[in-house]
């Protein structure tokens, strides 16, 4: 296995593919729910945007135990420590069961107060509430999806997941034909029955990416043996590695508050217009997911050179597709909107938005290929530390004094965004440069911790 496994990670390419076709068809599924919903009516595409926005942030919870499991599988793998690696990957699973159990349990007693929390109009509030209610109580589904897909990934089996994912998608677009408006004689469910059709699409999805768990990795089956101290080791790296993305989130729940203020038809146009920006950083993801990979490995097994220049390389690919992208999605930006609505209040303003998508998404691009490169060198603390400082005290008090305060609207707020990415990544970009990290892999201060503690 370890031959193979070896031979998996010569190339970025050989990962990123696959991941990249992976998260575009997540990024095609929620974009199938905006557009069908949209056929429905714009407030059924607002309240699910906005129920989004909390699930994304219980997503983002969940990556705790999933993010530090690929630094931890990656770097003991490298290491040549696959026992290891083993038990880390079965305490993943259960840890994000267990947490996912929970979560759900908050969702499905407190739903409705927690959408209140978000300024949602009276309108919207019961649209809200069907679709989180729905979702939020099988949301432990995700938790499970995610940390298998993670261990997966990090054994470099990036084709399972997209294959995963393709099956996913295919019942969510069949579910939604059929409960969104009521196709085959059933009844029209609409926002509900997007819900509905994402839970039932992740069942199917938890199945396949189980089957194929066992069936990859063999040595999982052989010892359900659970060693609790590498929980302690996942928490260790997941939770601030997690926590600049946990920041990001709740920053952008802070910012939806304020355009909600501005009204319906603000927040609609700021879902739209996030749809289509996703299609733009998708390389970037694609390549920071599969670069995070290589450098686990490559500093796990002290090749600290190799990784700072996988790292650089990676970094100018994104950031010349991102810039590629963004200037391909704006030129076309008018028919993109009208995929979505006839409403030319929301394609004129939505398009310049995406003009200014051609400024933020190179920044954006600094961040997550630079960030992902320093959590897998096991440099987790320093991403969150910037992202606080940045998020909270750019993004959030500048997109309400440009956008609310003076009066910019969502123009304001966008660039507020611009601000925001660009600092953090030149930043990043200085900190990767500095080589700080190459002190900070886990796996070999793990091995140092240990020696002391025996001598």
């Amino acid at each position: 296995m370890s031959k193979n496994i070896e031979k998996k990670q010569l190339t970025l390419f050989v990962l990123t593919w696959p991941i990249f076709i992976e998260i575009f068809l997540h990024m095609l599924m929620g974009n199938a729910d905006t557009f069908m919903l949209s056929q429905y009516s714009d407030e059924s595409v607002a309240a699910a945007g906005v129920a989004n926005q909390i699930l994304n942030l219980v997503i983002v919870m969940f990556g705790f135990i999933a993010t530090g499991s690929v630094i931890l599988i990656t770097q003991n793998i490298g290491a040549g420590r696959e026992q290891t690696a083993k038990e880390v990957a079965i305490m993943s699973v259960i840890a994000n069961l267990l947490i996912g159990v929970l979560i759900s349990g908050v969702l499905f007693l407190f739903s409705e107060p927690i959408l209140n929390m978000m300024n949602l109009s009276s309108a919207l509030m019961e649209e809200g509430h069907k679709y989180l209610g729905v979702v939020g109580t099988f949301i432990f589904i995700q938790a499970l999806i995610m940390t298998a897909a993670a261990v997966l990934r990090s054994y470099g089996y990036t084709k399972d997941t997209m294959y995963v994912t393709i099956c996913m998608n295919l019942f969510n677009i069949a579910g939604n034909y059929v409960l969104i408006f009521g196709a085959f004689g059933l009844p029209e469910l609409g926002i509900q029955g997007a819900a509905i059709s994402t839970v039932i699409s992740r069942v199917f999805g938890l199945a396949a990416v189980s089957i194929l768990l066992v069936k990859r990795i063999p040595a999982l089956r052989t010892s359900l043996d659970l060693k609790w101290n590498h929980l302690k080791s996942l928490l260790k790296i997941g939770v601030p590695s997690a926590g600049e993305q946990l920041s990001y989130n709740m920053s952008q729940m802070a910012i939806t508050f304020f355009i909600a203020m501005i009204g319906t038809e603000a927040l609609t146009t700021k879902i739209y217009a996030q749809n289509l920006m996703m299609f733009i950083f998708l390389f970037s993801i694609s390549v920071s997911q599969g670069t995070q990979i290589l450098v686990g490995r490559m500093v796990g097994a002290k090749k600290y050179e190799e990784a700072f220049r996988r790292c650089m390389k990676s970094l100018y690919l994104a950031l010349g597709a991102s810039l590629l992208m963004a200037v391909i999605v704006s030129a076309f930006s008018d028919s993109l909107f009208n995929l979505f609505t006839s409403n030319e209040e929301i394609i004129q303003t939505g398009g310049l938005l995406i003009l200014l998508t051609v400024l933020l998404e190179p920044g954006r691009a600094f961040n997550l290929v630079i960030i992902g490169a320093l959590r897998a060198a096991g440099d987790v603390k320093f991403p969150v530390y910037m992202g606080l400082i940045s998020m909270w005290g750019i993004s959030v008090p500048v997109a309400y004094f440009l956008g609310i305060h003076l009066g910019y609207g969502l123009a304001g707020i966008w660039v507020a965004f611009i601000l925001d990415e660009w600092t953090r990544g030149i930043i990043m970009y200085f900190r990767w440069k500095s080589r700080v990290w190459v002190s900070k892999g886990f796996v070999e201060n793990e091995k140092t911790a240990l020696r002391e503690q025996t001598a």
